[in-house]
């Protein structure tokens, strides 16, 4: 495979009148005609593909007789549907027909098609959006999409990144292009500093909490200020990430020195005089002075807290010093009822305090939270200690095969492992339940995952939603505790 590079990269010289947005400036380069339903079609320059929703898309290729348009342009790995455990017997290790059979097959699509994979047992394998940053596939200025919905992490990156559906992955396939509609611009201005012992999970539990798990709906939502420009570049993913969880598509970030720094000397990156001739570019992704955005919203970094959710979506969160809100406090009926729910399926009452809620498994992992980073926080908080007795099951899933090494490599799995950690190969694992790692009915999950709706994680079971650092002094409590209290 080699590098991918944007296929039409903004031009500063394009308009030199009308302010524009990030998002603007995305959009209008990638944008190769205007439809006369009011879409557009939009090149694709990097398209991210794995086991579960890309089988179908390649059937209706062979049915139809076509081919790919580009596929240097493609690239796939397993992710969603593979077990953490066993890994060394490759397909032999998995014990679900089904998975077996979608990784088997997403493995003949790729040799069948020309398409370039990291298939199990590459330590390049791994969650497909950890995967893509971390090889320089992802660059500033490209379009990125892949069928599933938290590709808006790879927004951190100056990028115009979403999911799509398994229909949609065919039309890229196909066309290396993607029928849209352009979204409504929203900037979300976070001042201030981050106080010591919040995440920029954390800071994302709260932005959805104050705006709710719609307030980004129809958007595509750029974060700015102070606060977000302190972030390392793993940490802005974790925010982009999470916007899908506020109801928007689009989560963006604009290109700085820390996204140069992250960028520079990765795999597929450029180099040399093409590394020169790409930043000069790239040095114009963010919006310009003036630029009129839809929606504004203005938060104060000193007003985060760590943070769990104690109900059934993203938005029913609290600080960790907080209590569970009570039926009186809902806005309108329509939430009271949504609350009643949860709290019956949660099992919590209205007002308790949420600290000190016993939980009987740990997750560490997911698109959100498995890169290097997430894995060195936690393990600052378990160097030392133990895991709790009540605790069932204490999973530590890294998020790429490179990740993995990195920890090793660090010792951080020995901290995990002496903690009373189980130590797993790369996968989505336990974040949605749909391969052998799940909750069962009735357990109670810290998870640093990014969703929470019932059955998520396994029928019955309740998750919980907070940082690396939370779950794991959760661990080691055997219960929701506030990190900055250890």
């Amino acid at each position: 495979m080699r590098p991918c590079t944007p296929f039409n990269v903004y031009n500063p010289r394009q308009d030199t009148v009308t302010a524009r947005t990030l998002y603007d400036k995305l959009w209008d380069s990638h944008r190769v005609a205007d439809l006369a339903d009011g879409s557009s079609l939009l090149y694709i320059d990097l398209h991210l593909l794995h086991e579960v929703t890309s089988p179908q898309a390649f059937a209706h290729l062979r049915r139809a007789g076509r081919a790919l348009w580009r596929s240097d342009a493609t690239i796939a790995t397993p992710d969603h549907n593979v077990p953490t455990l066993h890994r060394e017997l490759g397909l032999d290790g998995f014990d679900d027909p089904l998975a077996r059979l979608q990784v088997d097959t997403l493995e003949r699509n790729c040799r069948a098609f020309d398409v370039p994979l990291f298939p199990l047992g590459d330590l390049r394998q791994g969650i497909v959006h950890v995967v893509g940053p971390e090889q320089g596939l992802t660059l500033p200025g490209m379009t990125v999409v892949c069928g599933d919905s938290h590709t808006a992490t790879h927004g951190a990156l100056a990028a115009l990144a979403h999911g799509i559906g398994s229909s949609e992955v065919e039309h890229v396939l196909a066309t290396q292009t993607l029928r849209s509609r352009k979204l409504r611009a929203m900037r979300i201005e976070i001042d201030g500093e981050l106080p010591a012992g919040v995440s920029a999970k954390d800071l994302a539990l709260h932005v959805i909490g104050r705006i709710g798990a719609a307030g980004g709906s129809g958007h595509a939502i750029e974060f700015c200020g102070r606060a977000v420009r302190g972030l390392s570049m793993e940490a802005r993913m974790t925010l982009c990430n999470m916007s899908i969880e506020a109801g928007a598509r689009v989560g963006l970030i604009a290109y700085d020195e820390v996204t140069e720094n992250y960028v520079n000397g990765r795999t597929y990156a450029p180099s040399g005089s093409l590394w020169q001739a790409a930043i000069h570019q790239w040095r114009q992704l963010h919006s310009d002075e003036g630029a009129v955005f839809d929606r504004t919203v203005h938060l104060q970094a000193a007003e985060v807290a760590p943070g769990v959710t104690w109900g059934t979506s993203p938005d029913m969160t609290v600080a960790i010093d907080g209590r569970v809100p009570t039926l009186e406090e809902a806005r309108t009926p329509l939430q009271r009822q949504d609350w009643q729910r949860a709290l019956d399926y949660m099992g919590l009452q209205p007002g308790q305090a949420i600290a000190g809620t016993p939980v009987d498994k740990v997750f560490l992992g997911s698109c959100t939270n498995s890169r290097i980073e997430d894995l060195r926080a936690a393990a600052e908080i378990l160097r030392g200690r133990r895991v709790h007795p009540r605790i069932r099951l204490a999973m530590a899933v890294p998020g790429s095969g490179l990740v993995a090494l990195q920890a090793e490599r660090e010792g951080l799995d020995q901290v995990f492992l002496e903690a009373g950690f189980e130590w797993r190969a790369p996968g989505c694992s336990m974040c949605l339940g749909m391969n052998a790692d799940r909750l069962a009915p009735g357990e109670r999950c810290a998870s640093t995952s990014n969703r929470n709706f019932e059955g998520r994680q396994g029928r019955g079971g309740r998750t919980h939603l907070m940082s690396p650092a939370m779950a794991a002094a959760a661990a080691v409590a055997g219960a929701l505790v506030d990190v900055r209290s250890l």
